[in-house]
């Protein structure tokens, strides 16, 4: 899981775990999850958790478990084509980055925000 998270640098990560079936033990009663799990954020390394501010939609009654993830803090120069964040005044810059964490977060909570 962490090594996926760091191949794709991505900005948003949207997790989603199922647990599927069952399985017997040796008396035959069925186990419809045979691990426990609260959190997929138990799975991710410190480092990630670090770097990410994460939120949890879980339905614990039907073994899904669902982590969105956002980065904290981004590198501007990602994000720009043909310049560089130097060549941006201060205020240029303030209203990207305005825009961008702002696109991020309809992303993150898959919805339009207020204006």
């Amino acid at each position: 899981l962490n090594y996926l998270i760091h191949s794709f640098e991505s900005d948003i990560v949207i997790i989603d775990y199922r647990v599927r079936g069952f399985t017997r033990d040796v008396k035959g009663k069925k186990h419809f999850i045979d691990h426990k799990i609260h959190s997929i954020q138990n799975f991710i390394s410190k480092d990630t958790l670090e770097r990410y501010q994460m939120v949890d939609v879980n339905v614990y009654h039907e073994n899904l478990f669902h982590t969105k993830m956002v980065i904290k803090e981004f590198d501007l120069d990602n994000y720009l084509f043909g310049l560089d964040r130097e060549d941006l005044s201060p205020r240029e810059e303030k209203r990207i980055r305005g825009l961008l964490q702002r696109e991020m977060m309809e992303m993150f909570y898959g919805r339009n925000l207020r204006r």
